[in-house]
């Protein structure tokens, strides 16, 4: 293959069976779907990366009905909690995803895996009780210990809170409170950082940060209001829901990202009929 394809979800809000998010939306159908076109893409993706809110409040029935709504993906699927998660009871759940094993000294799931011939180092961002995230000087000694036994490879660096404003009001309250500066000087040192992807926003949004590109990822289901007041009000929507496909290519040498949209849509049509313009 030309390629290696990493497929990024997030902010999955998965509830017990039957039971609405927000009292108003069934998340689990979202998510079938989601796994569903990951299933068909035309390029099978070599993994799935799962950036943080896989359940909606970190119950055990939440990640059985998650475990079971993940089954189905045909390739290796990897994890990170958000700040809607519960650390052991994803453990518990998926006992099988060794990675999650690896820990840090003060409990957080921080872990580094290959794919292809890249380098996937998941950072965890959560706080226990917290809507926003923080890094300590504990998880950023972690990640620079990670970078430097990883400096030959392509890395891409996953964490679940983005660490710049998205000019969201009121995410940015409860994104990445602490850290973000440290983080940014750090990443500055390595010249193989592809890609920082987030999520926690609901929405597709990137910038420049520390000499790479950081991105938040879209969910499968609902999408957070676009609206860059600084008092916007607190508010999700029912835009398409999306993923991110990340494809390492091997001659260029260079991460290219792309926004697909899940669902069903008219097409494909042909731009041209026995080679020539249709008129």
């Amino acid at each position: 293959m030309s390629q290696t394809l990493l497929v990024q979800i997030s902010d999955l809000h998965i509830r017990e069976p039957g039971r609405l998010a927000y009292g108003r939306i069934n998340t689990a159908p979202y998510l079938a779907n989601a796994v569903q076109a990951i299933n068909q893409l035309p390029q099978p993706a070599d993994a799935v990366i799962i950036t943080g809110d896989l359940t909606d409040f970190g119950r055990a029935a939440e990640y059985e009905h998650l475990q079971q709504l993940l089954a189905p993906l045909k390739v290796p699927v990897y994890m990170l909690p958000g700040n809607h998660d519960e650390r052991n009871n994803l453990s518990q759940f998926f006992p099988s995803h060794d990675y999650l094993a690896q820990t840090t000294e003060n409990g957080h799931s921080q872990y580094v895996v290959s794919i292809g011939p890249m380098k996937l180092i998941a950072l965890d961002t959560s706080e226990i009780g917290q809507s926003s995230g923080r890094l300590c000087v504990k998880r950023l000694a972690w990640l620079k210990q990670a970078l430097d036994d990883n400096a030959d490879f392509p890395v891409i660096v996953a964490m679940h809170h983005p660490p710049f404003n998205t000019l969201i009001g009121h995410m940015d309250l409860i994104g990445l409170l602490e850290g973000a500066k440290e983080l940014e000087a750090l990443l500055k040192q390595y010249s193989n950082v592809e890609r920082v992807i987030c999520g926690h926003l609901h929405r597709a949004i990137e910038t420049r940060f520390g000499g790479t590109i950081a991105s938040t990822c879209p969910a499968p289901a609902h999408q957070v209001c676009l609206d860059l007041s600084p008092d916007a009000e607190s508010a999700w929507c029912l835009e398409p829901p999306a993923m991110q496909i990340h494809a390492w290519d091997h001659q260029a040498q260079r991460l290219v990202t792309h926004l697909s949209y899940i669902g069903q849509y008219e097409g494909p049509y042909p731009f041209h009929e026995m080679g020539k313009l249709i008129d």
